[in-house]
């Protein structure tokens, strides 16, 4: 590596993707998910508590979009938005009194009609997880919910968000439900009095998860945004897991950057996988984020590589410490590794053609599926989320799961997005969305995107097994 200034440190993450590989190609071995191993003992309802404006939604969604990224099936299912529905967007304070019982009524029907369809869709639709997104602040409404759900075989975890800081709440009101079909066309200082009664009403009759009175329900409490957590009957895998990550969540602003590394050697000859030096262009590119970087002036910015030359050398031109993680890492290829496309098909014409039938989940002969790399990167995205300011220089398949965890993407999509070389993405994680910025940095690299053939039969010919190449050509 001379001629590349360096000054990094190691990061010793576990290779979890060894301890699931099985089989090649496309049988039925291959295809459990081993980002999610049998980690769920019976379906799950996940039910929020606490008052407005505590950010439930947020967590409801983050943890739905958390879990379908780990291969479990996840829907949320907002009380709100039944309640919008079946009786209109506005509603004024006083429909949300505890004495107002035609009020309570009609907001325990929107309850019970999306609990059902809550029930139908672990026991009906082959759903994993459900999340219960709503106040259920009082114990009545949590008695029926758990009665309906072990009825139904069905486990409850409830997650209670509890802030006192004003200013916090202020500034939910103002970000997120001043914007909420509620109060749409109304001035926002009558809406800001208007949400202020409803919130009155609502702690009038709120009733926390207590320690003695819930002591036999599984449960978290957040409080604060996450300064103190308090578990109570973690019972299984799964539930321990939802608190770890509940653990490192924050709402601070940040930004995250991520790119692949300069065009490589490999890139060039169109091999996958090795470990090659930054070709010429590369090193330009070094150059050039460098100072894209400096010329940001990104406070405590912090900067993660792979340990693979080409990630490296890329970060070194920063002058600035980084940080090599083994977990970052492009996906193995196995038997594969540092050969062309043209080579895989002439020595692995079977298994490039299963490949192309299910890219996700097929593992290449001795190497690695997008699910294994998927479940190799959790501990990233688990301190991504804990940290304010990141620079990650990373490879394409790397980085398109981690752009796929941002921003939702199914797993049939994320193995072909596209992450061009000498490119760079900025992502700002919002309340409900993540907005993407995007900088072409001016060096030319060659295109190493590879779109789905049309035939993925393992009959096919060369000419069909590498038409998408033949034509980028």
């Amino acid at each position: 590596m001379s001629g590349f200034p360096m000054r990094s440190s190691h990061h010793l993450g576990v290779d979890l993707a060894t301890q699931v590989r099985g089989r090649s190609g496309s049988g039925v071995d291959n295809l459990s998910s081993p980002s999610c191993p049998q980690i769920l003992q019976s379906k799950l309802c996940i039910v929020t508590v606490g008052l407005p404006a505590r950010g439930k939604t947020y967590i409801a969604m983050k943890l739905a979009r958390y879990l379908r990224w780990i291969g479990i099936d996840t829907k949320v299912f907002n009380v709100g938005n039944y309640r919008r529905k079946m009786f209109g967007a506005y509603q004024p304070h006083n429909f949300y009194h505890p004495d107002n019982k035609e009020g309570v009524d009609k907001r325990t029907e929107c309850a019970m009609k999306a609990l059902g369809d809550v029930i139908n869709y672990l026991n009906l639709e082959n759903g994993q997880v459900a999340v219960f997104d709503a106040t259920n602040t009082t114990r009545e409404r949590r008695r029926l919910i758990a009665q309906k759900c072990q009825d139904s075989l069905v486990e409850v975890f409830y997650i209670e968000m509890i802030c006192d800081d004003k200013e916090l709440i202020a500034e939910n009101v103002k970000a997120v439900k001043l914007t909420s079909p509620d109060y749409e066309g109304i001035d926002d200082d009558e809406a800001i009095a208007d949400f202020s009664q409803r919130l009155k009403n609502y702690e009038t009759a709120y009733e926390p998860l207590d320690e003695g009175y819930d002591r036999d329900r599984s449960w978290v409490k957040l409080a604060d945004v996450n300064q103190t957590i308090m578990a109570n009957q973690i019972l299984n895998h799964l539930q321990s897991r939802l608190v770890y990550f509940l653990m490192n969540l924050h709402i601070k602003k940040r930004n995250i950057y991520i790119c692949r590394h300069g065009e490589s050697e490999f890139n060039v000859q169109g091999r996958v996988g090795g470990d090659s030096d930054l070709s010429e262009r590369g090193k330009e590119f070094a150059i050039k984020l460098a100072k894209f970087i400096h010329d940001k002036n990104i406070p405590d910015l912090k900067v993660w590589t792979s340990q693979l030359k080409r990630s490296m050398q890329t970060a070194a031109y920063l002058n600035m410490e980084s940080e090599a993680w083994k977990s970052l890492c492009e996906l193995d290829a196995g038997a594969c590794d540092a050969l062309t496309y043209g080579e895989i098909q002439e020595k692995f014409p079977e298994e490039f053609a299963h490949r192309d039938q299910d890219k996700y989940n097929y593992r290449y002969p001795r190497g690695e599926s997008y699910a294994d790399l998927v479940h190799r990167l959790e501990p990233v995205i688990m301190e991504l989320e804990r940290q304010e300011s990141v620079l990650v220089i990373c490879h394409q398949s790397v980085m398109r799961c981690l752009l796929a965890y941002f921003t939702d993407k199914e797993h049939t999509e994320l193995s072909y997005i596209q992450c061009p070389l000498h490119t760079v993405l900025k992502l700002i994680p919002k309340a409900y969305v993540c907005e993407e910025e995007r900088y072409e940095i001016d060096v030319q690299a060659v295109d190493t995107y590879r779109p789905k053939p049309k035939v993925t039969d393992v009959s096919r010919t060369n000419e069909e097994a590498l038409e998408t190449l033949l034509q980028q050509s």
